[in-house]
């Protein structure tokens, strides 16, 4: 799923991953009627969409995340492309491996 995508059916997604609309929704900061009115079908904004988007599908814990972190991704990125290309790869063979993973794609 690519940045700022449309997310083709939060509820699916929900379901998916065995949470109920409170659990769900309060992950990112969203209130039940809120969420219950997305996966209705409104409109959901972008940084909603985005947060969804990275902590359910891409389970990501943000709790963890430093802006640190990112710019050591850059620089290492810049600096050293062969080395994030390799670890990159491993990354995402480690991911593959993993048993009961869940994979959400859009539609």
């Amino acid at each position: 799923m690519k940045l700022f995508e449309k997310i083709p059916n939060p509820r699916e997604i929900r379901r998916k991953l065995g949470l109920n609309q409170q659990e769900f929704w309060s992950r990112i900061g969203v209130t039940q009627s809120g969420g219950s009115r997305y996966e209705s079908g409104r409109n959901m904004p972008k940084p909603v969409r985005e947060l969804l988007r990275l902590v359910h599908v891409e389970q990501i814990d943000l709790s963890k995340v430093r802006r640190e972190d990112f710019e050591i991704v850059e620089y290492l990125k810049e600096t050293h492309p062969d080395l994030y290309k390799s670890l990159r790869k491993a990354v995402r063979t480690k991911l593959e491996a993993q048993d009961g993973s869940v994979e959400i794609t859009a539609a």
